[in-house]
């Protein structure tokens, strides 16, 4: 399983634009080392199209949008729900920092959506799940890093549910399926993500209700904008998101 888990993440890389643009450029330069001129114009020629076309603001926007359009923000209305998920996304141990530079920016932003919505529905006996591993840099599990900053807030442990070993979102709802079985319960993670998470929760039977968080796209972009490697990332982290959904369609089409 950790072969498969890591052989994915690298795939995964390389038919990203980060990866396009990086395999592209490297045949490039072969190609120039070994004096193969017109193959190495055609791929450095592709490498810096790549570049030119994902660093538009507009590109990375579009693609955020079709999937963080899918699902309205939460209307905090339901007193009947007992549990929430929050997943996890990524933080980086280090005693020297406090413990808000610790956290990642989305994973902040989903903790406190979840604390949101836990103190809204006002009810003691209401369970707030935490999930997420450790990752290869860290000690501490990113589901017991969101829990503390749910502490912080006055949540007791016994409202807190915490889970560090799910590496990713299927295994997460493995998880929740274990705790909540057919019970709706609030699903937080962000915009871009929830798509792909509605679907793997749903396919283990589950009654997730929606609360994106975390938004990224802009309502406006202007086509005469700026190119910039942040407009990369956004593409990046879209496309990363429409390959997650068809690999989860397609093993469920599979089996």
């Amino acid at each position: 399983m950790e072969i498969l888990f890591l052989a994915k993440k690298v795939i995964t890389f390389f038919v990203e634009p980060f990866g396009l643009i990086l395999v592209s450029g490297l045949v490039g330069f072969y190609f120039l080392i070994t004096r193969s001129s017109k193959k190495a114009l055609i791929f450095l020629s592709l490498s810096f199209s790549l570049l030119l076309f994902f660093s538009h603001p507009f590109i990375g926007n579009f693609l955020i949008q079709q999937l963080e359009s899918q699902y309205e923000k939460y209307s905090y209305k339901d007193k009947s729900i007992e549990f929430i998920h929050v997943l996890g996304h990524g933080h980086y141990d280090n005693n020297e920092w406090p413990l808000s530079s610790q956290i990642g920016n989305s994973s902040l932003k989903r903790t406190f959506e979840g604390i949101m919505i836990f103190k809204k529905l006002n009810n003691p006996h209401v369970k707030l799940i935490f999930t997420g591993y450790a990752g290869e840099d860290n000690d501490t599990s990113n589901a017991e890093i969101n829990a503390s900053i749910a502490r912080i807030t006055g949540i007791k442990d016994e409202n807190i549910i915490i889970n560090g070993k799910p590496k990713d979102t299927k295994e997460e709802a493995e998880f929740t399926k274990s705790i909540v079985g057919n019970k709706s319960f609030v699903l937080v993670t962000s915009a871009l993500h929830m798509p792909r998470a509605m679907k793997l929760f749903k396919d283990f039977g589950l009654n997730p209700i929606p609360a994106p968080t975390d938004f990224k796209g802009r309502s406006e972009i202007k086509l005469l904008s700026v190119p910039s490697i942040g407009s990369v990332t956004k593409a990046s982290n879209a496309i990363h998101e429409y390959l997650g959904i068809a690999w989860t369609r397609l093993v469920s089409f599979v089996l």
